[in-house]
């Protein structure tokens, strides 16, 4: 994403109500740089946030980009301690405390994240926790980093660490599914925040995603959170133009199909009341609901819409039942290997805006740098 992108998402945010925007990670490049510093200096009510490692020179340009606080990421499994970073315990309890310490001098606020979290020793995983709060860490975090945490062990978990002196967020993959789930078990066992990316973006098969996780919150667990819905749609919608990655169909709350009724059975109840089927209003978050014509559509709909486009004409049981069989005719008749070809192109185009640079293009890229030797 270009900056002005990540300024408008954020500004998407930010009308939400979101408490903190994770803007991005300073040390990946300059343009990542100038897009945090822009959305820092926007005026936002939102805290501004950038993902740091356990290093001080990315404290150091962090607070070049004027962010209010620092996602401090520190590996904790022993599989990320001794493959990845080629270390121990002890040394990355010292990392993040001084790293903390560091940041919080520089007047920081500081988020201490364990990096697989749930892989970890959870004892250890603790006592990290306890040294990073007396260094001066503002809150923690868990990352579920490949998403194999379940709901009943992350209740669990957070049942403990929800006793620690800081409040603790949840991060959650989404490699199995569970995000949502585990998200929102955290939430019930004591997690304080709560994280999301937007649309589910992010590695692998993503994170929690908002809409499905700030409906579950306000609808089912009737939590008092001060966010403004109209906007989950549009931003929804944004997100997908500028990322090129499109949700599903039935995606929860924002898919196309979400508010789309065709059965029989549902349309003729939701004429009745449309709480009958819908447990929400979808206007309430910038969406409608719709009526299909299709293979299973009743004669409640085809009624419907012979009053409201028909006025004054009569129409006999017949006729509409007649009517009624054409459409659904008319329907089963739709050529089902357009689907094949979309969904070609679909996958053609994916691998256009999410492939990266192809090999072969990275091949010229080396060759012409190559060149360019004296």
């Amino acid at each position: 994403m270009g900056m002005d992108e990540k300024l408008a998402i954020a500004q998407g945010l930010d009308s939400l109500g979101v408490d903190v925007i994770e803007a991005g990670s300073a040390m990946t490049s300059e343009g990542e740089r100038l897009a945090i510093k822009k959305i820092a200096d926007s005026g936002f009510k939102a805290e501004i946030c950038s993902y740091v490692r356990a290093l001080t020179a990315d404290i150091d340009t962090a607070l070049a980009c004027d962010v209010d606080s620092v996602h401090l990421v520190v590996p904790v499994s022993d599989l990320h301690i001794q493959i990845k970073l080629k270390a121990d315990r002890e040394s990355v309890v010292r990392m993040a405390v001084d790293v903390t310490e560091y940041a919080k001098d520089h007047g920081l606020i500081v988020e201490l994240s364990g990096e697989d979290a749930s892989r970890a020793d959870q004892d250890f995983l603790a006592g990290l926790y306890t040294a990073g709060i007396e260094a001066g860490a503002d809150r923690l975090a868990f990352c579920d980093t490949v998403g194999v945490l379940v709901p009943e062990v992350a209740a669990d978990i957070f049942s403990r660490l929800s006793r620690l002196e800081a409040p603790i967020s949840i991060h959650c993959h989404n490699d199995y599914g569970l995000a949502l789930a585990n998200t929102l078990s955290a939430y019930d066992a004591g997690a304080e925040y709560i994280t999301f990316t937007q649309n589910g973006i992010g590695e692998r098969a993503g994170n929690a995603k908002y809409h499905e996780l700030v409906m579950a919150l306000v609808n089912l667990k009737k939590c008092g959170l001060n966010v403004d819905n109209s906007y989950i749609a549009e931003l929804s919608k944004t997100v997908e133009e500028i990322s090129g990655i499109f949700l599903s169909a039935i995606e929860p709350v924002v898919g196309f199909n979400a508010f789309r009724h065709e059965s029989g059975i549902h349309v003729s109840g939701l004429l009745r009341d449309r709480k009958i089927y819908e447990q929400y209003r979808p206007e309430d978050i910038g969406r409608k609901n719709e009526y299909v014509l299709g293979k299973h559509t009743g004669t409640a709909l085809v009624c419907k819409l012979l009053k409201e486009l028909f006025p004054g004409d009569d129409f006999s049981r017949e006729e509409m039942l007649e009517i009624l069989k054409v459409v659904k005719a008319r329907r089963m008749a739709v050529k089902k290997n357009d689907y094949a070809a979309m969904r070609r192109s679909l996958r053609a185009f994916y691998d256009k805006a999410l492939g990266g640079v192809k090999i072969s293009e990275f091949i010229r890229i080396v060759n012409s740098v190559k060149k360019q030797r004296t």
